[in-house]
């Protein structure tokens, strides 16, 4: 039996076994991780139904309906003329957007969702349509019902009613409740064209919108010019189309976009299909704006800092075998498990902590309790505080080397690599004249 506590191998096995075993409170912990960020996601989609959600701002669109006339034989077997009424779709020949955008944080429990406030001011002009490419007639044209439409995702968000001033009539927006709208959360102003007709015409009005967390806007004049500035210091640009200019500081942002049609997925006039501007492929390929999330996502480094937790496991164990090998001191396998324990807690303490005072402070404050309770422990157990401050010197070095790791993304894996290389060689040159036979 003396042969089996002595054993060098069993011990191996053990410790590799042990380690397997730390692989289902470690998956514990990190379900616990998800469910916390699902959790975070959750409270903040409440907070932006509360308040409004993402604003996407699309259009405007000219419509005008017009007469189609065509031939059909009637229950008598008689040619017939039939009349329908279809629309005629234009886009602005220029679009330009001046949005200011104020942002606040709102707070539920633990958790922060960021929403602002927003004055976007829209102007441009329509061309004279090309009727012949659509094979239509002057005459065929009811300018007297045209109408513009829009669209924001969210018209939770509207703060006013929106007030359009076009071909010199100053109208007051109001839901789309037409047969064919062309937005599915669309606004609309009747216009009476008949004295403007062919010639086009100038627009201008202006949204005073809410929004959480995101602000795009859809591509649609032959030349689209905006204009973004904020509060928001940490802002992320996204979309079919990033800025030409952006300017970033600690008081704010500004970003300014052009783009022409040549980029767009869309004609500059069509008629009949009222759903071209609903198709969420084009969409995508046509919208642009920002994202104002908070600039620390805890929950993401968490994930990524507990991916290593095995690693700090192993090279612990690996430091402490050698260790009871070198200074011939037995050291109890509960012994080990109770350090495995306190080696996965750890990520318990820098999930709650981060939740309160972020990741960083959590980290230290994690770091620091885990391994001042592991060299304590080992100091009892080897009754030698130059072996415990060797130990704590190496935890030290390894929960820095993971800080460090997690700050660094994009050099995350060459570091990793070179530091596990050096690991690997610290290894080899400790344990080079330890005679394994004998034990």
């Amino acid at each position: 039996m003396n042969w089996l506590q002595e054993s060098v191998t069993v011990k191996l096995i053990f410790i590799g076994f042990l380690i397997l075993v730390l692989l289902i409170p470690s998956a514990l912990i990190n379900d616990l991780i998800f469910e916390r960020s699902a959790r975070q996601s959750q409270v903040v989609k409440e907070i932006a139904d509360s308040w409004s959600g993402d604003q996407t701002i699309k259009g405007p669109v000219l419509v005008v309906p017009y007469k189609r006339y065509f031939k059909a034989i009637d229950n008598d077997k008689k040619e017939v003329t039939k009349e329908v009424t279809e629309n005629l779709y234009l886009l602005p020949e220029n679009l330009k957007m001046d949005a200011a955008v104020k942002t606040d944080k709102l707070h539920r429990g633990m958790f922060d969702a960021v929403v602002y406030n927003s004055q976007v001011k829209v102007s441009g002009n329509f061309g004279k349509p090309d009727l012949a490419a659509l094979s239509l007639t002057p005459d065929q044209l009811l300018w007297d019902k045209a109408r513009l439409e829009f669209s924001i995702s969210d018209l939770k968000g509207l703060k006013n009613n929106p007030v359009i001033n076009a071909a010199g009539q100053h109208l007051t927006a109001e839901p789309s409740f037409t047969a064919h709208p062309v937005f599915d959360s669309g606004l609309q102003a009747n216009l009476n064209l008949a004295t403007v007709k062919e010639a086009g015409f100038t627009f201008d009005f202006t949204l005073d919108l809410k929004g959480s967390q995101e602000l795009h806007i859809m591509h649609l004049g032959k030349t689209t010019d905006v204009s973004v500035k904020g509060n928001w210091s940490t802002p992320s640009f996204d979309g079919r189309y990033l800025p030409d200019e952006r300017h970033m500081d600690s008081a704010g942002f500004k970003a300014n976009w052009r783009m022409l049609y040549y980029n767009r997925p869309y004609p500059q006039q069509w008629v009949v299909d009222n759903n071209l501007l609903n198709d969420k492929n084009k969409l995508t390929n046509a919208s642009f704006g920002l994202k104002l999330r908070l600039p620390v996502d805890q929950y993401q480094k968490i994930t990524r800092t507990s991916k290593y937790a095995i690693l700090i496991v192993l090279l612990t164990f690996v430091s402490l075998f050698l260790t009871e090998v070198i200074r011939k001191h037995r050291i109890h396998p509960f012994n080990y498990a109770l350090i495995g324990a306190a080696l996965v807690i750890y990520y318990t303490l820098l999930l709650s902590f981060s939740e309160q005072m972020g990741y960083n402070l959590a980290y230290i404050i994690a770091s620091v309790a885990t391994i001042g309770l592991v060299s304590v422990f080992i100091s009892s157990l080897l009754r030698n505080k130059a072996a415990a401050a060797l130990f704590a010197v190496i935890l030290s070095i390894i929960y820095v080397f993971i800080f460090v790791i997690i700050q660094l993304e994009d050099l995350a894996l060459m570091i990793g690599s070179i530091a596990l290389f050096i690991i690997v060689a610290l290894l080899m040159y400790f344990s080079r004249k330890i005679n394994w036979d004998k034990h």
